[in-house]
């Protein structure tokens, strides 16, 4: 065994501001230590709380000099590098470019607002105590007021936990359809909107960029207006009637229902949807670059972001508005029973917003990664809008279409929906800064 002495320095975690001395996320030695959120790291940031984090994010190297008695190399100190990190590293408050010398009582922070460390130095010791005062994150060696509560030690990391906040509204929910029961309308908007947001929050986490609430929001409520109001008699005029956008009567195929379906639901239904991204984008052409990241639409994710939450307020405005009424009068008239016929309408409702994951949000998500493309490519704009028009159109009427085939083509069309929307993040996380 080798018993060289070299030197030792250890790694803290700082949480919430306090340093706990008790707890120790590395030990460091000869060997290169790596942060991010890749669980190969040395040091895994849980992405959950540091989504912001880069996948190998900073690495704290250690410097050796050589020994004037022999030729071996012994560790003089320790370096921190920023592995070209999208977020940045900051040591002391200032941000790192390329590396630096560490010293005792450095703070190291992993993006702006994101988790902190404390470098520190120990007395020389041989390899071998070393190994030995090494132990597993999980061993306990005290029992402080904070372990036993730990909710008042987390403080504002118990926020940026992504499932805290979701977990208190499915709470609220689940008390606001105990207070709706045997109120039908009530009852259904609550549970729709319900679903919505979880289905929306799953394509959020997917794409991983924070976008205001009251953004997302507003391109929700701005598709119901535009289908609430008589602007939607112009799409109506133009795709219905002006293009072959009406339904085909009599004995049909399913090309011709295919070609219908095209240019009535799809080309339509597509062009109201991406309204709200577009709006935005034009907004932006006259606010600065920072507007455009943070609110506006300036890459792929953020149009696959606003896309999907107008497909939100399409989903709930055509399912409450359309179908469910229609279902409830069809087999109130049929049945003659109002609790059979609003039962009914509740099974359509689940499935319609539940699939809009394969559905509406799929396809508005897809267009919008073309339109935040576009924009990243202004020389190929058109053809880049135009082939992502087309496509994601193409889908929706192939949906549509699929159901008066099979439920195993609808369901094999949905799978194919959800994968190129899938696709599209993954290709726009290629693209940008904020991942």
């Amino acid at each position: 065994m080798n018993d060289r002495l070299i030197s030792t320095a250890f790694l803290r975690q700082i949480s919430n501001g306090r340093l706990d001395r008790d707890e120790i996320v590395a030990t460091l030695g000869d060997r290169s230590v790596t942060l991010g959120r890749d669980p190969s790291c040395e040091v895994a940031i849980d992405i959950n709380i540091y989504g912001a984090v880069s996948r190998r994010h900073a690495e704290i190297r250690a410097i050796f000099a050589e020994s004037p008695q022999d030729s071996r190399q012994q560790v003089e100190g320790w370096e921190i590098y920023d592995l070209d990190s999208a977020n940045g590293t900051f040591i002391n408050n200032r941000r790192l470019y390329g590396g630096c010398p560490l010293q005792h009582g450095d703070r190291i922070q992993l993006t702006k607002d994101g988790p902190q460390f404390l470098f520190e130095l120990a007395t020389p010791v041989t390899s071998l105590e070393s190994g030995l005062r090494q132990r597993p994150q999980s061993q306990i060696t005290s029992i402080t007021f904070t372990k036993l509560l730990p909710i008042f030690s987390t403080g504002n990391d118990l926020w940026k936990q992504d499932y805290l906040l979701p977990g208190i509204t499915t709470v609220g929910f689940v008390v606001m359809m105990f207070a709706f029961l045997g109120q039908t309308q009530l009852f259904n908007l609550t549970i729709s909107l319900y679903i919505s947001l979880a289905a929306y929050y799953f394509v959020y986490q997917l794409c991983g960029k924070k976008k205001p609430w009251w953004i997302i929001l507003g391109a929700a409520l701005l598709t119901v207006f535009i289908l609430r109001s008589p602007i939607l008699n112009i799409f109506l005029w133009f795709f219905y009637q002006v293009l072959p956008g009406a339904t085909p009567k009599g004995q049909v195929s399913f090309i011709s229902v295919l070609i219908a379906m095209f240019f009535g639901a799809g080309l339509m239904e597509e062009l109201i949807k991406s309204l709200p991204v577009f709006i935005l984008w034009f907004v932006g052409l006259w606010r600065g670059k920072k507007w455009r990241s943070r609110v506006g639409i300036s890459e792929p994710l953020d149009g696959i972001l606003i896309g999907a939450a107008s497909a939100i307020g399409f989903t709930l405005t055509e399912t409450l508005g359309l179908y469910v009424p229609n279902i409830v009068q069809s087999i109130t008239t049929q049945a003659g029973s109002t609790e059979i016929a609003e039962l009914t309408g509740l099974q359509l409702l689940i499935p319609r917003v539940l699939g809009s994951v394969a559905g509406h949000m799929a396809y508005s998500g897809y267009f919008g990664y073309f339109i935040g493309l576009s924009i990243m490519k202004p020389s190929l704009r058109w053809q880049i809008l135009t082939i992502g028009y087309l496509s994601s159109a193409f889908l929706h009427a192939l949906w549509n279409t699929s159901a008066l085939v099979s439920f195993w083509l609808l369901a094999i069309v949905g799978g194919i929906s959800y994968a190129f929307l899938v696709a599209a993040i993954l290709k726009a996380h290629s693209f940008s800064s904020k991942v």
